[in-house]
């Protein structure tokens, strides 16, 4: 059905969990191609800094996962891409464009429109700019992103 499988991810756990069904998509001899958004800091006479100071730590992850997705017999492998920290969408969808992307896989933070709307949302961005389909998992039940949503909508609430 998917040739082409994007999994947008930033090696967080939401990230991690979305890997689960793109990798079940791609079970059906589709290419994976995990997406990472190499988010910068650019002021002033910079060049441009890596936005997370464990940056190299989140790619050699990634590199990780991927290496595993392949001894399982799965195409897969690694585009990192460059942005500044507040298009990262954007640059997944121009990604997911030039890599000819069927759907992009994608985790949430689970944010309800309100805190989605305030903080922004990576995934609610993909959306509106994505070339093809987008799967949005939500966080699996039990994560430290779904108890924090579930602490702050109880002290909000």
């Amino acid at each position: 059905m998917f040739k082409t499988i994007v999994w947008a991810t930033d090696g967080s756990e939401t990230a991690d969990a979305a890997l689960v069904p793109a990798k079940a998509l791609a079970a059906h001899g589709s290419r994976l191609i995990a997406v990472h958004s190499k988010d910068v800091f650019v002021g002033g006479r910079s060049t441009g800094l890596p936005v997370h100071a464990d940056e190299r730590e989140l790619e050699a992850k990634i590199e990780r996962q991927v290496a595993e997705l392949r001894a399982e017999g799965v195409d897969a492998f690694v585009e990192v891409v460059h942005g500044q920290t507040s298009n990262a969408a954007k640059v997944i969808a121009e990604a997911a464009t030039e890599l000819e992307a069927d759907v992009i896989v994608a985790g949430t933070r689970g944010h309800g429109p309100i805190t989605g709307a305030i903080v922004g949302s990576v995934t609610q961005q993909l959306l509106h700019l994505a070339p093809c389909p987008v799967l949005v998992v939500p966080p699996v039940k039990g994560s430290a992103n779904a108890r924090s949503e579930q602490e702050h909508a109880v002290t909000a609430g």
